[in-house]
């Protein structure tokens, strides 16, 4: 049955039948690994705009689940995705502070939120947990969207900063059971968030200017993190690097 527009997705489960990734498998056995009965634990994936950070979350918490599943387990909502982004600041808000213009910065999302939020995923295991996401057709946060079951022991989440040390930030990596960096060639990173910002309605001059400028800036810190990863996976192929 279709989800209701008021119904809340639970997070992002994942039921693709064949790994897109060809090192995922691996990924998934280290991530189960992390797993300790009784316990929520939660993976942080890191890495710079464009990187792929959403795409290997997402297969790895399918993979898991179907891995899980195939052990007997309980499979989906045994791991579940949770991406940082549900705290960019409104519009609104980047458009009062004068941020707008470079929006995805650091000091563009709600770092203290986001702590608050990681915090409740690893201390109430005994209810629903809502967050929110991001919907890029509008480019705003939606709050609630997003439940993490009870049932859920393994959160995948994934975004820009979680490994920058400073303000909230420096929190993040504490409450994570293990961080990953993904690593990708600039080339490849640019042209991925080309193509990200033309569907969302710049033409191609103001995408990849965007690209470079705003999304490159903030690469320069986020890459500038990785040296606090737990491991560097490669952004394209997912291997261990």
């Amino acid at each position: 049955m279709p989800r209701s527009e008021s119904e809340p997705r639970t997070a992002v489960p994942a039921g693709r039948a064949e790994p897109s990734i060809a090192g995922l498998d691996e990924l998934a056995e280290r991530a189960l690994g992390l797993v300790r009965p009784g316990q929520r634990v939660i993976l942080g994936i890191a890495g710079s705009p464009g990187a792929g950070k959403t795409t290997l979350a997402s297969q790895l918490a399918a993979r898991v689940n179907e891995l899980s599943a195939a052990a007997g387990g309980p499979g989906a909502p045994f791991a579940a995705h949770v991406p940082m982004d549900g705290y960019h600041l409104a519009e609104s808000t980047l458009r009062r502070l004068g941020r707008a213009d470079r929006k995805g910065a650091l000091d563009t999302f709600d770092g203290w939120g986001f702590v608050a939020l990681l915090r409740r995923l690893v201390a109430e295991t005994d209810h629903t947990v809502y967050a929110p996401s991001f919907d890029r057709a509008i480019e705003e946060p939606i709050a609630g969207e997003m439940a993490v079951e009870p049932a859920t022991q393994l959160v995948v989440v994934e975004g820009n900063y979680l490994l920058v040390d400073d303000g909230p930030w420096a929190l993040v990596k504490g409450l994570l059971s293990e961080s990953w960096f993904c690593e990708t060639p600039d080339e490849v990173r640019v042209s991925r968030l080309v193509v990200r910002h033309e569907i969302g309605g710049r033409t191609p001059e103001a995408a990849l200017a965007w690209a470079e400028t705003v999304d490159g800036r903030n690469a320069l810190l986020i890459e500038s993190t990785a040296p606090r990863a737990d491991l560097l996976i490669s952004g394209i192929t997912g291997a261990m690097l």
